[in-house]
């Protein structure tokens, strides 16, 4: 799976943050890193929150996502070379340093990099990844390659069954199958509407289910 790096500039206003979140939710989601998405989130929310604070509403910064290895690097860069981050115990009366607690708390590193005119606030999140460019191997996503392994392999060129499928064709394989099992459906006088609609029930389900054991 391909995730390439991308960055967003805005400009530090509360009325961005939640905007921010929801763009990283959709970035995530298409890159299938679903199980960090809350904890980038708080990040993204409290990295913003420390240029507002100390920085000053209307900064203009930018929100650079990235992959380091299966680490999910999140950087928020201002251009003020001055106000650095505070660290205090979240567990204090004070305000002040309080989200850069909680960054620490859900991230597994994080850290300031100074520039000759811009400062880069970045943490470092783990993923369910095993290798870069791999995908989070669930019990589900297990027992679906199995079946589009066995469900291609009639259609495969002599002497290709060893090789992986690239991810278009997966997804043509994938799709036809769900095709033939419509038709399995309505040969026996199921209606194919209903079985989507009980599969995708299923599917946030446990979907929900999976994130709430991590």
């Amino acid at each position: 799976m391909s995730r390439k790096p991308w960055e967003l500039a805005f400009t530090a206003e509360p009325v961005e943050v939640a905007g921010l979140r929801r763009i990283l939710r959709l970035q995530l989601g298409m890159w299938g890193l679903h199980d960090v998405v809350d904890e980038a989130q708080l990040c993204v929310s409290e990295l913003v929150a420390n240029v507002i604070t100390h920085v000053g509403t209307g900064t203009p910064a930018t929100l650079a996502v990235s992959m380091k290895g299966t680490h999910l690097r999140i950087e928020v860069h201002d251009p003020d070379t001055r106000a650095l981050p505070v660290l205090r115990d979240a567990s204090t009366d004070a305000e002040e340093g309080r989200g850069m607690a909680l960054v620490e708390a859900v991230a597994d590193r994080w850290g300031v990099l100074l520039g000759p005119d811009r400062k880069v606030t970045w943490c470092e999140l783990a993923t369910k990844l095993t290798v870069p460019g791999g995908h989070v191997r669930t019990p589900g996503v297990a027992r679906a390659e199995a079946l589009l392994d066995s469900y291609a392999a009639p259609q495969a060129p002599l002497g290709a069954g060893t090789r992986r499928m690239t991810s278009a064709v997966a997804e043509d394989t994938a799709i036809a199958a769900i095709a033939d099992f419509l038709h399995w459906f309505r040969a026996h006088g199921r209606d194919a509407d209903d079985m989507l609609d009980r599969a995708q029930m299923r599917f946030e389900a446990e979907h929900g289910a999976l994130r709430q054991a991590t």
